[in-house]
């Protein structure tokens, strides 16, 4: 297990939940809306939501956190990554701990910003540390994390099984005439895969890989530009 490799994926996670902007509204907004609809449907019992906010920011965290593992994951078997991963030098203890610590930080920030709007907007009491309740979040927030990487793992594996690969080359304009030639060979004699091309210039296609783009090949059209 090497630790820069672990960093890298790791950092590769992070910039491409950053950028999506479905996923972000499902981690930071959509647990705030359940939250606040739950204060709501409580008007005249002021004090019961003290009684139940614990079991609520443990559930939400847990959900959220499972659901967002389980997406995650099947989005990357679905382009493909995982098996690339696999097939390069990276181990699996690599690639399993690179995407749990790109996934726990926005699980982390996610309870915390839960744990926060529920104590300080809702005026939520509590007894103890605020300290120690959060790591209890932690800990349930691991815990769904865990999760959510076994079931993507048990059941989404056959199902994706049969999905074609697809390969998403970013190449510069300058070769598109070339790339045209050699793509239906390629195509020909890889049937199984499906080859999705992107054409723009250089500096604009490398600046969005660096942000996070789902790029298998990229081909500038000058060497000194990889």
């Amino acid at each position: 297990m090497s630790l820069d490799r672990v960093l890298a994926i790791a950092r590769r996670v992070i910039l491409q939940i950053r950028y999506d902007r479905r996923t972000l509204a499902l981690l930071f907004l959509v647990p705030l809306v359940v939250m606040t609809l739950v204060n709501l449907s409580m008007p005249e019992m002021p004090g019961l939501l003290d009684y139940l906010a614990p079991a609520l920011l443990a559930a939400l965290a847990l959900f959220f956190v499972f659901i967002l593992t389980s997406v995650s994951f099947l989005r990357e078997r679905l382009q493909g990554t995982l098996e690339r991963l696999q097939a390069s030098p990276v181990t699996r203890g690599d690639i399993v701990l690179g995407y749990w610590l790109g996934l726990f930080l926005f699980a982390a920030l996610q309870s915390l910003i839960i744990l926060l709007y529920t104590i300080w907007v809702f005026q939520v009491h509590y007894r103890g540390s605020l300290a120690a309740v959060f790591l209890f979040q932690m800990l349930i927030t691991a815990g769904g994390l865990n999760l959510g990487i076994l079931a993507s793992t048990l059941w989404m594996a056959p199902a994706v099984q049969a999905q074609p690969e697809t390969l998403t080359i970013a190449a510069a304009n300058s070769v598109k005439d070339a790339l045209r030639k050699v793509l239906p060979l390629f195509e020909s004699q890889h049937r199984e895969v499906n080859v999705r091309v992107i054409y723009g210039p250089s500096q604009t296609l490398r600046k969005q890989i660096e942000e996070g783009a789902p790029v298998d090949v990229f081909l500038p059209s000058l060497s000194e530009e990889i």
